[in-house]
C-alpha cells in the first residue's frame, strides 16, 4: 500500500480543483491511502469525500514557524511514500522539502521545486484547465482522465436547505477576494430585481461577505430575495446550488462549487479570463465578460482596485436575462 499527501493550501476553488486528483489517483491506486493538507477553514469541503483517509490543517492565523514545524513533524511520523505538492509558494515548499517522504512531486514554479523527484510544468498561458494541469501531477502513476471536481454534501446538508429549495429558485454569490474580480454592486442589484420577477432569490457568501449580501438585499426592494451569507456551510451552500434554477457567481470559489455539483451557472469574469483555466466545468455553464478591452486581463489574482480607475470590465457588463441565464 502506497500513502500519498496531497498538499493544497491556497483558496476554496484551489480545494475544489484539487478533487479530481483525488478521485483519479483512487482509480488508478485503490489500494493506497491519501491524505491532503489545506488551510484550516477550508476542510470542511472535504468532509465525506470517501477517498479521503485524513484530512490536515495548517492553520495559517497562527505563528507561522511554529506551525510549520508541528506540520513537519506530523508529516515525517505519517511516513508518506509520495508528496503531491499543488500549491506553488514557498511554505508548502519547505513543508515538502522537510517531509521525509520517498518521493515528491509538483509544479516548477514552486521556489524549492528544484528539490523534487519530479517537476511538472504549470503555466497560466498553455490553455489548459486547472484541473488537468493538476492530473500533469500523477501522470507517473497511469494515464489519467480529465474529470469534473466534486463534493459530498450529506443528508443533513440537503435536508437543511430543504425548505428553501421549493420551486423556482436562483443562488447568487456577488463576493470575492479581490475587488477586480467581483461584479459591481449596482449589477447585482439590477440582476437581483429581475430575476426577483420569476423566482426566489438566494445570497450566498461566507460571514465576511454579509454586508455586501445585506446591501444588495435592501437596494433591490424585493421581498422574495434572502441573505445567507454567513448562514450556510460549504456544503450546505452546494446542496441549495445544486437545485437552482441557475447560480449566478464571479471568477471565484462559488464558481467551482457549481462545478463540483454540475449545477447551471453563469460566471461574471472582470479583470480576468478562462484562458487562465479557471472557468465553469458545469454541463451547462456561460462566462460573461467585457470583450476587446486591451487592459484585460490586467493579472492574474486580481487587484483591490482597477489599476486604470475605471473598472469597465465589470461596469459595462450587460445584464441581460436572455443572454446570461
Amino acid at each position: 500500500m502506497r500513502k500519498f499527501l496531497i498538499i493544497q493550501t491556497a483558496f476554496i476553488g484551489d480545494v475544489i480543483l484539487t478533487t479530481p486528483l483525488l478521485s483519479e489517483l483512487d482509480r488508478l491506486l485503490p489500494e493506497s491511502k491519501i491524505d491532503i493538507l489545506v488551510r484550516k477553514g477550508n476542510e470542511s469541503l472535504l468532509l465525506n469525500n470517501p477517498i479521503l483517509n485524513e484530512i490536515i490543517t495548517f492553520d495559517k492565523q497562527k505563528n507561522k514557524i511554529a506551525e510549520q514545524i508541528r506540520l513537519i513533524k506530523l508529516i515525517r511520523r505519517n511516513e508518506y511514500d509520495e508528496i503531491i505538492n499543488l500549491h506553488r509558494y514557498l511554505s508548502s515548499g519547505i513543508l515538502t522539502f522537510f517531509s521525509g517522504a520517498k518521493y515528491t512531486t509538483g509544479f516548477r514554479n514552486n521556489p524549492l521545486s528544484f528539490t523534487y523527484s519530479r517537476i511538472i510544468n504549470h503555466s497560466l498561458s498553455e490553455n489548459k484547465h486547472e484541473v488537468d494541469r493538476n492530473l500533469g501531477c500523477i501522470a507517473h502513476v497511469g494515464n489519467v482522465n480529465s474529470v469534473k471536481p466534486s463534493l459530498f454534501p450529506s443528508e443533513n446538508d440537503f435536508e437543511k436547505v430543504y425548505p428553501f429549495n421549493k420551486g423556482v429558485y436562483y443562488c447568487l454569490a456577488p463576493s470575492s477576494v479581490w475587488f477586480t474580480k467581483m461584479m459591481p454592486e449596482h449589477k447585482w442589484v439590477e440582476l437581483v430585481k429581475k430575476l426577483s420577477d420569476s423566482g426566489m432569490v438566494y445570497l450566498l457568501g461566507g460571514p465576511g461577505d454579509h454586508a455586501l449580501c445585506a446591501s444588495i438585499l435592501n437596494q433591490s426592494n424585493r421581498t422574495n430575495v434572502e441573505n445567507f451569507a454567513g448562514k450556510l456551510s460549504f456544503l450546505e451552500s452546494a446542496a441549495l446550488i445544486k437545485t437552482a434554477k441557475r447560480n449566478f457567481v464571479n471568477d471565484s470559489g462559488p464558481l467551482h462549487i457549481c462545478s463540483a455539483m454540475n449545477a447551471p451557472v453563469t460566471a461574471f469574469f472582470c479583470s480576468t479570463t478562462v484562458k487562465f483555466g479557471f472557468g465553469p466545468l458545469s454541463q451547462d455553464a456561460k462566462v460573461v465578460e467585457v470583450e476587446n478591452l486591451t487592459c484585460r486581463p490586467c493579472g492574474v489574482h486580481g487587484h483591490k482596485q482597477c489599476p486604470l480607475g475605471h473598472f469597465k470590465c465589470g461596469v459595462d457588463i450587460e445584464i441581460n436575462l436572455d443572454q446570461i441565464n
